[in-house]
């Protein structure tokens, strides 16, 4: 059996192979429903270079291997499985040159799907069903991010450190910045010495400063997760200090090296705002009152030594990140999926959300941007109630939603975090990302939605 696609890509046939050449392009094609966790990996996609994958199947996993081979430098590769779910399965990439910046990539597919005819009556609508979701997807996303990289190609490739890159947002921004050319080193807690790492540990107050030195840029997202366990006082005081203390030993560090970097880009979020009910909301107005208001204000304000020694200051205030692999998404999926999901409290409280791949892109488009400095609200344009969230993915999942969860049941889960995260109406618009024109890749809900769960 075959399966080809084919899409016109505004880039040279070199262009678009080198990304796929450079580390990070598997992560950046694999579709976010369908999570794909690398065992093994050695070589790139020359021939000889090999890839251990473990894919979901259902409730379980299998093993995949494929082997590179059929090299042609600036024009195609082929992977081909070893071992694996298939009977046979070999995909051929190719960039044919249509001019000097443009190409067609085309990807074909041949495959035999195991147990003979059995396997055909089987799989093979599921296969079928799969494929052209899969590769639409792999396109699209080539296609984006190649154009992301263009906007910017004057700066040329950078030197990148960046903190948190284990982290929800860090393991999609790394191989974003990797597959655009961009050398990434990651700061880590780790004492052992990997490839492309410096060591820290800021709740030591310890940070390998010459490992940081002549670096063109810092993404700063490390800090305690707010939402993985109730609000104790000695949790909040972690959450806290994880953020500021971490901050101004990173910024204090930055601020003193001999080579410092441009910019520093630190993430932060809109919890700076607190709770504003219909109110809307950007980056002129005040912080707002309550916990993570108070952490939003010291986490920005731990920066103040990078910027007082020149260094150009970003504060990326992300919304509620939209993402299947982890966060506020991940954990609404299983309700939802079993028909049991519903909006929280009255679900007039405003979410101020954004698709994981449009957070990336909001703190790549800090990096660039020259002008910017100061905070930039990192939000699709278009906030919703929680009851409108709650509508939208009921209906891209195609289930029903209504089992509400009452604001008394949610705080006596939740505690106090309930009232700051789940309760709490935060109506919040990008502005300074719309003034200096960068361009929303899913600005609907819905449409981020369908993207991220590969519902058509």
């Amino acid at each position: 059996m075959r399966y080809t696609h084919r899409s016109r890509i505004a880039a040279s046939a070199a262009r678009v192979f080198a990304w796929h050449a450079r580390p990070g392009a598997l992560e950046r094609l694999t579709p976010p429903w369908s999570p794909v966790r690398v065992l093994e990996r050695r070589g790139g996609i020359e021939p000889g270079g090999r890839v251990v994958l473990r894919m979901p199947l259902g409730p379980f996993g299998v093993r995949w291997v494929a082997e590179h081979r059929d090299y042609e430098e600036g024009r195609q590769f082929r992977d081909v499985q070893t071992s694996g779910p298939f009977a046979r399965w070999e995909h051929t990439h190719r960039m044919e040159p249509d001019g000097d910046a443009a190409c067609t990539l085309d990807d074909t597919v041949e495959y035999e799907l195991p147990l003979g005819a059995l396997g055909r009556v089987v799989g093979g609508p599921m296969v079928r069903a799969l494929l052209p979701a899969l590769f639409a997807y792999r396109h699209r996303m080539t296609i984006e991010d190649l154009a992301a990289h263009a906007r910017c190609d004057a700066t040329g490739a950078a030197r990148v450190l960046v903190t948190g890159a284990s982290g929800l947002v860090g393991t999609t921004l790394v191989p974003f910045l990797t597959t655009g050319g961009h050398a990434v080193t990651r700061l880590v807690r780790d004492a052992r010495r990997e490839p492309g790492t410096v060591r820290w540990d800021p709740d030591a107050g310890v940070i390998d400063a010459a490992g940081l030195d002549g670096h063109d840029a810092v993404v700063h997202l490390a800090g305690e997760s707010i939402a993985s366990g109730r609000w104790t006082p000695a949790r909040k005081e972690r959450i806290r200090q994880s953020r500021a203390r971490g901050t101004r030993l990173l910024a204090e560090t930055l601020a003193r090296l001999p080579h410092p970097p441009r910019t520093l880009v630190s993430a932060s979020a809109i919890g700076w705002y607190g709770d504003r009910g219909d109110a809307i909301v950007d980056e002129d107005d005040a912080p707002g009152s309550g916990f993570l208001a108070d952490v939003c204000r010291e986490w920005e304000a731990a920066t103040e030594p990078a910027r007082a020694a020149g260094i150009r200051v970003v504060h990326v205030r992300l919304g509620v990140v939209l993402t299947p692999a982890g966060g506020a998404l991940a954990q609404m999926l299983t309700p939802f999926r079993l028909g049991v999901g519903g909006r929280l409290g009255d679900g007039r409280q405003w979410m101020s959300w954004v698709g994981i791949d449009d957070a990336v892109g909001a703190l790549h488009h800090a990096l660039v941007t020259e002008t910017l400095a100061g905070a930039v609200n990192a939000v699709a344009p278009e906030p919703v109630t929680n009851a409108d969230f709650t509508k939208t993915l009921a209906r891209v999942l195609r289930r029903p939603a209504v089992f509400p969860v009452p604001a008394a049941a949610a705080r006596l889960a939740f505690g106090e975090m309930a009232d700051a995260l789940l309760l709490a109406s935060t109506r919040v618009r990008p502005a300074r990302l719309t003034a200096t024109g960068y361009a929303f890749r899913t600005p609907t809900l819905e449409e981020s939605l369908r993207r991220l769960l590969g519902r058509p």
